[in-house]
């Protein structure tokens, strides 16, 4: 079952997160196939991240929780709070689920 998972960053945590994205993107690797959709959120001038939305396909909360926490954003302490709830995909590159 799909599960939204919202990353809030800390403030003026851009140092930190570029420290940690390396690793960060090799655990999206071993974690591919539980994507539907990952990416950072931007500043409107589309140069700054300050958090990510993950889309992710779970079994459950417990396990939506656990990979988060297994994320080395998460362990690097980046974040000032994460947002876990239920998503019911109704459109996805512009194809009704409906």
């Amino acid at each position: 079952m799909p599960y939204l998972i919202e990353t809030f960053d800390r403030d003026n945590a851009y140092d930190r997160r570029m420290e940690l994205r390396e690793e960060h993107l090799r655990y999206l690797e071993t974690i591919a196939e539980k994507l539907l959709a990952c990416g950072a959120k931007l500043s409107d001038d589309g140069e700054t991240a300050d958090g990510g939305i993950y889309l992710v396909d779970v079994d459950s909360r417990v396990e939506a929780t656990a990979l988060i926490e297994a994320d080395p954003f998460y362990r690097g302490n980046l974040f000032r709070e994460v947002k876990i709830q239920r998503w019911r995909k109704a459109y996805l590159n512009g194809k009704s689920y409906l």
